[in-house]
């Protein structure tokens, strides 16, 4: 027996059980089977302080202060985060339309990974009846940009939704003519998606215009972008 109390019960009988990887002693609570060392260099961490973290990366706050709210150590976070990023889907999931009469905006806004130099454009299209993110995109400012912007479009939207544009020329390329209308920021057709804009560059830090949390993995950003996706079409159904 040791003096150790089980940090799960609390409880005195516990047992030496063997050593861990790097020849520390482990212990074993004889009441309730937990193992355990004393004065872990690794604690485990508890679900809501997760669920926290999930919601703090939908804030405007950087890996390190999340790091230092929830206590826990950046490689961990950091860890955390690349999982967290790669289980996000790419894909929307919308509210059922009937076919008929849809519109929608569409824009592209410039963002970084890394440096400057390596630029990422995020195109979106919102449906301008419930607001919701209707398509999405991350890649060049290119007509195989636009293209798969449309791809990731419902089959409704592509069938019959009419798309309010800037006059960037990629669209021009792939929108149907007969339902593609070009505009200017003065006629208010792009206003929601523009609006949107703002609201995902100020609440996503990444995107932030002056930050030192700019993404250093493409996959990190992509991920965080469709996350907040996600989180903003479901606060729309709340």
């Amino acid at each position: 027996m040791t003096t150790l109390p089980c940090p799960s019960c609390g409880s005195l009988k516990v047992v030496k059980n063997g050593l861990i990887h790097n020849g520390k002693q482990n212990h074993k609570g004889k009441d309730c089977g937990r193992q355990f060392v004393e004065d872990p260099q690794q604690k485990r961490i508890p679900p809501q302080t997760k669920v926290l973290i999930d919601k703090l990366l939908l804030e405007e706050i950087p890996l390190a202060g999340i790091s230092r709210v929830c206590d826990v150590s950046e490689s961990w976070l950091q860890e955390y985060v690349n999982c967290k990023y790669a289980a996000v889907p790419q894909a929307v999931n919308v509210s059922f339309k009937k076919k008929g009469q849809l519109t929608i905006q569409c824009d592209e806004m410039w963002s970084f990974v890394n440096d400057k130099g390596n630029k990422q454009w995020i195109w979106l299209a919102l449906d301008v009846a419930t607001r919701e993110i209707v398509g999405g995109y991350v890649g060049t400012r290119s007509k195989q940009g636009a293209y798969q912007l449309w791809l990731s479009l419902p089959g409704g939207y592509r069938q019959c939704a009419i798309a309010y544009t800037d006059f960037w020329d990629a669209y021009g390329c792939v929108f149907p003519k007969k339902r593609h209308r070009p505009v200017g920021k003065e006629t208010g057709k792009t206003s929601y998606i523009e609006r949107f804009n703002c609201t995902m560059r100020q609440r996503v830090s990444r995107l932030v215009r002056k930050t030192l949390s700019f993404s250093k993995k493409l996959d990190n950003h992509i991920g965080a972008i469709w996350m907040f996706i996600h989180h903003y079409n479901s606060s729309l159904q709340d």
